[in-house]
């Protein structure tokens, strides 16, 4: 499976924030978001992976330290150095030239938990089959668009239950299609998923979380 895809011209990286729970909502965060950042197979080893380790390079001594949104914003680890705040105002302004610079569709799909729960009750979907549905109905605009035939998934691993939540909600949606999109439509692209750890340092999933924080403060 961890070689589905090797030859894709195009490559798909999922990255999330907040938390789908219904039972618990964070009133000054009741959302969950999905970031997919789409990058074309070329583009990624030529242009968004050296570029992202030049950045690393500039800041550090080697390019192993994961861009996390939530350490930058807190300064927390390898990012203390931002609590100088001429340094953040130099770091920052990089990140954010880096961002608009760099080769990549971003597709984003977010739930209002509160609203979402008002209004559905028990009868609500979980906030991530939902995103991950909208998501995934998004994806096949683009495919059939561009003549996609074969389109990889890469997500950061959470832990094995919610993996294996993902997939299983995954691999339905492309068996059985959606409200929207029927399934035949599906299953003319070849799609896998695979998970990988934040310690692998995925150049595809840092970009995900860096656009998906910013996104959800600009739905919020």
């Amino acid at each position: 499976m961890n070689n589905v895809g090797g030859t894709s011209e195009y490559i798909a990286f999922i990255d999330e924030c907040g938390d789908h729970t219904l039972e618990l909502i964070d009133k000054d965060f009741p959302l969950f978001l999905l970031a997919t950042t789409v990058i074309r197979r070329a583009d990624y080893a030529k242009q968004v992976i050296p570029a992202i380790g030049q950045l690393k390079l500039k800041y550090w001594v080697h390019e192993g330290v994961n861009l996390h949104s939530r350490d930058i914003r807190k300064a927390k680890g390898p990012y203390g150095f931002l609590q100088v705040p001429e340094m953040r105002t130099a770091f920052m302004n990089e990140l954010s030239d880096l961002m608009m610079s760099l080769p990549y569709t971003l597709f984003v799909s977010a739930v209002r938990k509160d609203h979402h729960k008002n209004r559905y009750g028990a009868r609500a979907v979980n906030p991530y089959d939902l995103v991950l549905e909208f998501t995934l109905e998004r994806l096949m605009h683009f495919v059939e668009s561009t003549g996609v035939q074969e389109l990889p998934f890469v997500a950061e691993a959470r832990g094995r239950k919610e993996d294996n939540t993902l997939e299983r909600c995954f691999y339905r949606f492309m068996s059985e299609g959606t409200d929207y999109i029927h399934a035949s439509r599906f299953r003319q692209v070849r799609c896998s998923l695979v998970f990988r750890n934040k310690f692998d340092n995925i150049a595809g999933i840092q970009l995900a979380d860096l656009c998906a924080h910013p996104c959800a403060r600009y739905v919020l």
